[in-house]
């Protein structure tokens, strides 16, 4: 059984920055991909980011490249998101997850995740 546990998010500014980090645990856990989506008020979880069990080549939801930096440390089992040049847009719940695959591309659909956090919540003021 794996375990996800978000933290970091919070009240920013639009133009600001968060850090979002997602401490996992299980076993093999290091071998699994692991991801982000967010869910905004009275809309569907959406992909953000992904990142492979080595590293890699992440994958990013368009609306988030170049501002999103997802990255990962297998020693300490944790997954961050590095939020960048935030809008008001970003305002969601956002979801650690991931699921017993390594590659990245795996967690790219919200339908496929097995494990997800409770979730934390970023809010940008305009």
């Amino acid at each position: 059984q794996v375990q996800l546990v978000e933290s970091g998010g919070g009240l920013v500014q639009a133009g600001g920055s968060l850090r979002l980090s997602c401490a996992a645990s299980g076993r093999f856990v290091s071998s699994y991909a692991m991801g982000w989506f967010r869910q905004a008020p009275g809309k569907e979880r959406e992909f953000v980011a992904a990142i492979g069990w080595s590293g890699g080549t992440p994958y990013y939801a368009d609306s988030v490249k170049g501002r999103f930096t997802i990255s990962r440390d297998n020693v300490k089992n944790t997954v961050y998101l590095q939020m960048n040049s935030l809008k008001a847009e970003d305002t969601a719940v956002y979801y650690c997850a991931s699921r017993e695959t390594a590659q990245a591309v795996g967690i790219k659909v919200a339908a496929a995740i097995k494990y997800w956090g409770k979730g934390t919540l970023v809010t940008v003021s305009s």
